[in-house]
């Protein structure tokens, strides 16, 4: 079974011609058919964010640019294992400012930077609270040795102890 197209499949001895394209996961298609070799089977356990540095995604934007007839970004972006949002996102930083909007952006929370003082008065509102807690305790410690003396009928000092 011929075809003009640069895929076929040979159904006799399963194999499989792509016209050099990779997986958006990295694996090309062809491994995958060779006998004995076959992909790993298990999911990781959390996926692998890619990352793409400035000069990549300026080299994919020019060659996006090149692109002169119809399919040839596609093409574009099945070899790179790349989605048509990439070009929209990259086009967008670039118009923003070349390199630095280009260059992949920190994730998660930004630091703090903390003043000294505020740092102090969370010390000093903690060391509060915990004395407070100490004070309540020893209140309940003397409120039942008071009412343990009233029912033993044994008069306690001014200090707590007995006399």
């Amino acid at each position: 079974m011929k075809n003009s197209s640069p895929i076929s499949l040979k159904t006799d001895n399963l194999s499989v011609e792509t016209g050099g394209a990779r997986r958006a996961t990295g694996v090309s298609t062809d491994s995958a058919t060779q006998p004995g070799h076959f992909p790993d089977p298990e999911v990781t356990e959390k996926a692998v964010r890619r990352k793409f540095t400035a000069a990549y995604k300026l080299r994919i934007l020019q060659e996006a640019e090149t692109c002169a007839t119809q399919g040839q970004i596609g093409a574009l972006l099945r070899r790179e294992g790349l989605y048509s949002s990439n070009l929209t996102t990259w086009r967008c930083q670039q118009e923003k400012g070349a390199l630095e909007s280009l260059s992949p952006k920190h994730r998660g929370s930004k630091a703090k930077n903390i003043d000294p003082s505020d740092r102090r008065i969370a010390e000093l509102e903690k060391e509060n609270r915990q004395l407070k807690e100490k004070l309540k305790q020893a209140e309940t410690i003397i409120d039942v040795q008071k009412k343990l003396s009233e029912i033993l009928r044994r008069p306690l000092g001014t200090t707590g102890e007995k006399i």
